[in-house]
């Protein structure tokens, strides 16, 4: 399962540990509580016990460290960038060595079939942190003609968000990691005596950091301790991805095969800016170029309750959308979610009801995504503004 809300906490199931990775860290912080999900293959925390609000506040105020399961594939070879340019819908030719990318994989019918961040780690040397889906079984299918190797480098994501993230990356790597690694940079850094891939990237719409460990090469439990060490002065905890969950949907950070699907084109996903339809061929192009661009994925708030998964967008009497993940946003006071529209109009702004599956309806407003921070000034570190939970002390 993939934590979305919270009545999925009690609506699990027992399933054989042989098939899915195991996280090298976990010794490090389960508990009896610990609810598991599983993505990309990967067993990952999806509640361990905690308080999800008073951990999104540690995320908004100062720092939290998640153990994600997002899974970075290596594509390597002589073909490596032609082989790329072919499979993404983005231009690989011009990323640097040393930073990231997010693209996009579409189907031969312009649908969404993966998204993550590309990384170059040096010439002809690739990383593509995917999401959830059997993105390595689809690589091999386009494989051939290309002097290319796909391999799995074995190598576990942990990300560090928060406004003291900074603080907690200069003190974890003596001061390698400063005001100077910009937006989607990324390198190999020493902390604690191992040389390990960073990049100022995350999944939650605060400024933050993902930490990739190297395999074998890594000893995960010394790292873990050492990162702990290092965030403990600026008020660093540990938390499941509960939180992770409610600010990347405040973000307008979208969950492939939850929020977007194959039967999806980027544009419909509101994705648009991630495709280069420049470009001479890539798959799916073919499909995309008469394609509409409008969107059919936008936000949707509630005064008066938290939208549900699968929950119906009424307007009037007429079934016109769909809940894809909704939370309550502690930030705004409110229920959020994205609502998937059965079809592209003048939705943003407009009053409709939302239906629940219990047949309660509560009045919704519909508005463009992000919910708040639109030019993403906090992730860039532009706005260092500490927000205040409203049930703070005076």
């Amino acid at each position: 399962m993939n934590w979305q809300e919270l009545s999925d906490l009690t609506n699990t199931t027992r399933v054989s540990a042989r098939r899915f990775e195991e996280s090298p860290y976990v010794e490090r912080y389960e508990t009896a509580e610990m609810v598991r999900g599983v993505y990309a293959g990967r067993f990952f925390p999806v509640f361990n016990g905690e308080d999800p609000i008073q951990k999104y506040w540690v995320l908004r105020c100062k720092a939290a460290i998640y153990d994600v399961p997002e899974k970075p594939v290596e594509i390597s070879g002589p073909d490596a960038l032609p082989f790329l340019e072919k499979v993404f819908a983005r231009t690989i030719s011009t990323l640097k060595e040393g930073r990231g990318l997010y693209t996009i994989a579409c189907t031969p019918k312009g649908g969404v079939f993966m998204d993550g961040i590309m990384f170059k780690l040096a010439t002809n040397r690739y990383w593509y942190v995917q999401a959830d889906g059997a993105l390595e079984t689809w690589l091999v299918a386009h494989s051939g003609g290309y002097d290319i190797t796909i391999s799995d480098p074995n190598s576990r994501a942990i990300q560090i968000q928060g406004p003291a993230s900074l603080d907690v990356m200069r003190q974890a790597s003596a001061g390698a990691i400063d005001e100077n690694m910009r937006y989607f940079q990324s390198g190999f850094f020493d902390l604690g005596g191992q040389e390990l891939y960073v990049s100022r990237t995350g999944f939650t719409g605060e400024l933050g950091f993902e930490i990739y460990c190297q395999g074998e090469a890594t000893d995960h439990g010394a790292l873990w301790d050492h990162l702990m060490a290092s965030g403990d002065p600026f008020g660093m905890e540990f938390s499941s991805t509960s939180s992770l969950t409610t600010r990347r949907i405040e973000a307008g950070i979208l969950g492939n095969m939850t929020d977007m699907d194959i039967t999806m084109t980027p544009f419909e996903a509101g994705l648009g800016a991630f495709v280069d339809m420049q470009k001479e061929d890539f798959v799916g192009r073919a499909a995309l170029v008469d394609a509409d661009r409008r969107p059919l994925l936008l936000g949707l708030k509630c005064p008066d309750a938290t939208p549900t998964m699968s929950s119906i967008v009424l307007d009037g009497d007429n079934p016109v959308g769909r809940i894809t993940a909704g939370t309550h946003s502690p930030t705004l006071g409110c229920g959020v979610g994205y609502v998937r529209f059965k079809q592209a109009g003048d939705w943003s702004r407009r009053t409709l009801r939302l239906r629940f599956p219990d047949g309660k309806e509560h009045p919704c407003e519909i508005v463009d995504l992000p919910f708040f921070d639109h030019n993403k000034e906090i992730a860039r570190g532009i706005d260092r503004t500490i927000p205040r939970p409203a049930n703070a002390a005076e």
